[in-house]
């Protein structure tokens, strides 16, 4: 049984731990030379995870946090093509591209922008130089319903893609006017069911709750809806209003915006709904059928987190591609950079468009592994840490373990010398639960424009 009462409680700014440490640590003192000489070392033993960063769309979605380029003009998106297989050559030229490529991702932006023809000239050029793709390796593609048709289908269906989300967010008309992304349910029907007809075996629909006019009984009939999808996985985020970062959010009226209480009435409907038709809560925001691999993932303690979700694909080296796109090794993060101009120069002179990044202390490496292990499974083996790290756990994280006595009063957390386990209710709750082991959150506790509400 979930406790909502315990939520407002603890609604306060605060990471979505999709890194650690998160981005706002990322520098441009991390150099290139570093950025390099990292992967060109990586051990050759670890397989690859691509991900495609597609910027482009039409136009603006107001609600959108994402880096896009907005523009109608085919001579953009064509130019960008051959940047980006200049930028899979010089990457060749320093990484091992016969390693086992286990997971590949195509976001944006709105990668269906592009017509079939090019996402195919795109995957044909990225498997002349990466060859070695695992049987059973994650290949997903996040599709806008509004473009999308049977002949790009059919080059996924080519490429073995196996997982595709959609976005959609709100099917109410009122709603989709606000956020200027007006997609009646038969558009988006359409698009799962030619996603369907060519066989993929997993497809997820994005949500988001708490955006403006959105109300309890009209996110209801949301829900019902892509219910009626039968999609194999939802997520269903809750909107980060984060004006001063993103210009398209300062259309809204904020008196529009639901209050906390209707978003957790909202949330609390959501978890109820799920449960009853089916599907079981994975993490703090997505839901997937019982059968789905994730769960098993769960149960071993290997369920993962990444700038993309929730994976199973774990111990790989994320290699990010185009436009704005983050790579992760095991000791440090990269990010490319976010300007058009920036991105081809570098490339016309033979270099990968990376622009900042951080590279891991002995600290950062014990922290992340914490936090990602109790973002992913909602528990940590204090055993297993201690013996990863060669640290007594009680000791080195003293400070973290006196902040979260407050959660182990509200049964919110339970530790044991050997565990910590969080409760449901916890899990929604996860990001406050996770900040005390975050050595940088001190820097950022008077600034309430870092990070958008846990709640």
């Amino acid at each position: 049984m979930l406790d909502f009462d315990k939520f407002t409680k603890y609604s306060k700014p605060g990471p979505r731990y999709t890194s650690y440490p998160t981005a706002l640590e990322f520098s441009d003192s991390y150099g290139y030379d570093e950025y390099i000489k990292k992967i060109q070392n990586q051990d050759p033993t670890r397989p690859l995870s691509l991900y495609f960063h597609l910027p482009f769309c039409r136009n603006a979605c107001y609600f959108c946090g994402c880096n896009v380029v907005f523009t109608s003009k085919e001579s953009k998106l064509s130019r960008y093509i051959e940047y980006l297989k200049k930028e899979i050559d010089i990457l060749a030229e320093h990484i091992d591209s016969s390693r086992e490529v286990i997971q590949f991702h195509f976001g944006g932006g709105t990668p269906t922008f592009y017509s079939a023809y090019e996402l195919d000239t795109i995957m044909e050029y990225l498997k002349s130089k990466f060859t070695n793709w695992s049987d059973d390796a994650e290949i997903s593609v996040e599709i806008d319903p509004r473009f999308f048709n049977e002949e790009q289908m059919k080059v996924f269906a080519k490429h073995g893609f196996n997982r595709i989300s959609f976005g959609v967010q709100d099917f109410d008309k009122k709603v989709q006017k606000e956020i200027h992304r007006i997609q009646p349910y038969d558009i988006t029907k359409n698009a799962v069911d030619l996603a369907r007809k060519y066989g993929i075996d997993s497809i997820n629909i994005d949500l988001i709750y708490g955006l403006p006019y959105q109300s309890f009984e009209s996110f209801k009939s949301t829900l019902q809806l892509a219910f009626s999808l039968d999609p194999d996985r939802l997520a269903v985020f809750n909107y980060a209003h984060v004006p001063w970062m993103k210009k398209t959010m300062r259309k809204f009226d904020e008196t529009t915006i639901p209050t906390p209480d209707v978003k957790l009435q909202i949330f609390q409907y959501t978890i109820d709904f799920f449960e009853q038709n089916g599907y079981k809560m994975v993490g703090m925001d997505h839901f997937a059928k019982p059968e789905d691999e994730l769960f098993t993932a769960i149960k071993k303690g290997e369920l993962h987190r990444n700038f993309q979700g929730y994976t199973t694909k774990g111990g790989a080296n994320l290699i990010g591609i185009g436009l704005t796109s983050i790579g992760e090794g095991a000791r440090y993060y990269a990010q490319n950079t976010k300007d058009i101009k920036s991105y081809e120069e570098s490339i016309d002179n033979g270099r990968l468009p990376f622009e900042r990044g951080v590279e891991l202390s002995d600290d950062d490496y014990i922290r992340k592994s914490v936090i990602m292990e109790l973002m992913a499974n909602f528990s940590i083996d204090i055993a297993r840490v201690e013996t990863w790290h060669n640290i007594k756990f009680d000791e080195y994280f003293a400070d973290a373990l006196q902040e979260l006595q407050e959660f182990c009063d509200a049964s919110l957390v339970q530790i044991t010398p050997t565990k910590l386990t969080v409760s449901p209710t916890g899990t929604l709750l996860i990001r406050n639960i996770a900040m005390p082991f975050d050595a940088y959150m001190h820097q950022y506790s008077g600034n309430k424009k870092s990070f958008s509400k846990t709640v």
